[in-house]
């Protein structure tokens, strides 16, 4: 059972970073130019079927292997949406569709979304994904997990012991993630509607005591020392908002620091 987990995480991890050197994030121009030109025509020879919407996702570097095809409407009494992966020669095919309109669009690591275009079941359609102009900007579409994976924990040598040091990672994952993604747009950011404030640290203070779940929030933060979880909250969005980001290459994260 363990040697088949191992193998499954090294998958999973290999997937996820192989989609970020794959759909233009890191580019390494080991595959020759020739042969990602030389797979558009067999990828523009696709069939669509009358239930489905299909096609080649191309960028300024080619076709663009890896990435999500989304299509979404509101035509349906339910919002709908259906999302599927590009294969090596950036063809897709969005299977069995309701015969109403839909927006398509192309997300990915190393993106940004591009802009929806309206299409109707049984068409075939060329997609054009967007770079991304800057790796911060990338980033904006990473799971809430690699966000929240940059907060900066205080050491063990700021507790009394060990067992201090174990409350306060149980107290901030179970304090913040049973109601929160943690990490996520939501959460990383500070709602501009709360007002303006001398730190971040005060806007902080004042987004937890917000809403009829204030008094919980207070308690967590009260529970993993009210100084110093605020200042790990405060430090969070300032290196954030500074352009700090870690990124995944060839299957293991590294420091990028500050993009310059």
């Amino acid at each position: 059972m363990r040697t088949n987990w191992m193998k499954w995480s090294v998958g999973l991890g290999l997937l996820l970073c192989g989609s970020v050197v794959g759909s233009g994030l890191y580019r390494t121009g080991a595959e020759p130019r020739s042969a990602v030109m030389a797979a558009q025509p067999q990828a523009g020879n696709m069939s669509v079927g009358a239930d489905n919407i299909g096609g080649v996702v191309t960028s300024s570097k080619g076709p663009e292997a890896g990435v999500w095809v989304i299509a979404e409407t509101t035509n349906l009494p339910t919002k709908f949406r259906k999302i599927v992966v590009t294969d090596d020669q950036g063809r897709y095919m969005l299977p069995e569709l309701p015969n109403v309109p839909y927006k398509v669009w192309v997300r990915g690591y190393g993106l940004v979304d591009s802009k929806p275009v309206e299409a109707k079941p049984g068409k075939s359609l060329a997609l054009t994904a967007v770079v991304a102009p800057t790796p911060q900007a990338a980033a904006q579409y990473y799971p809430a997990d690699y966000w929240f994976s940059i907060l900066n924990i205080p050491p063990k040598s700021a507790f009394p012991d060990a067992h201090s040091h174990a409350e306060f990672l149980t107290d901030l994952k179970r304090g913040c993630n049973v109601c929160h993604q943690t990490g996520n747009k939501a959460t990383r950011d500070i709602e501009p509607a709360l007002g303006t404030f001398k730190s971040p640290r005060d806007a902080w203070e004042r987004r937890l005591m917000s809403g009829q779940v204030g008094p919980q929030m207070t308690a967590a933060l009260n529970r993993m020392g009210h100084d110093r979880a605020l200042d790990m909250f405060a430090n969070w969005t300032t290196r954030m908002n500074a352009g700090e980001f870690h990124r995944c290459r060839r299957g293991r994260k590294v420091w990028s620091g500050m993009w310059s």
